[in-house]
């Protein structure tokens, strides 16, 4: 790795970085974290590997940072909609329309998130993730299992399996989502909200 002096890493302007670690994102989905290269990131950024590092230390900070960064606006939302007193169902299409928000805000960094998390906790600086994951389990089932308890969702529902349903079927919409397509991020939440909540059948 070239020497750098610790300044010349905080000092790069803002918006260069954001527009490096957007690039890094897309590569690291598409080819994953360690078949990416700093090099190859560089290349598709248009400029020398050497010069990435007057912006990062490692390839691992891109990552770091651009996980932390999706997951800091993730619960932002999160918490919001869970400190507001609504009902189960309510707070279940909230949840919902986040995570579709989030996707069309860190599409990238949602699918690094769901190819590599599983290996990224065991190292210390991605221990967040694990903390992350329980958190979001804590949410989604508290939210059907308070569902449940209020008459809101079937009283035979599995919460566990409703959970790993709704959680898988979300994030892996960014595998195939692109913003600014023909659906906004609620319209594609609403959809899926009526899908989940209100089936697909026709009622007699």
């Amino acid at each position: 790795m070239p020497a750098k002096k610790k300044n010349q890493v905080t000092a790069a302007a803002p918006e260069r970085r954001r527009e490096l670690l957007a690039t890094a994102a897309e590569v690291f989905a598409a080819q994953g974290y360690n078949a990416t290269t700093v090099r190859k990131i560089a290349d598709e950024a248009g400029m020398l590997a050497g010069s990435l590092y007057y912006h990062f230390d490692s390839k691992e900070s891109m990552l770091d940072e651009i996980l932390s960064t999706f997951l800091t606006e993730l619960w932002e939302g999160y918490d919001a909609v869970l400190a507001a007193g609504l009902g189960p169902r309510a707070t279940i299409g909230a949840l919902v329309t986040e995570s579709f928000r989030e996707i069309d805000r860190h599409r990238a960094a949602v699918a690094i998130y769901q190819k590599e998390s599983r290996h990224l906790v065991d190292l210390p600086r991605f221990g967040y993730l694990a903390d992350s994951q329980r958190r979001f389990e804590k949410a989604w089932l508290g939210t059907l299992e308070r569902g449940v308890a209020d008459g809101a969702f079937r009283a035979d529902l599995d919460v566990r399996l409703t959970y790993r349903f709704v959680r898988d079927t979300v994030w892996v919409a960014a595998s195939w989502y692109r913003p600014g397509g023909q659906h906004s991020p609620e319209e594609i939440a609403r959809q899926y909200l009526s899908m989940v909540l209100d089936g697909i059948a026709v009622r007699d």
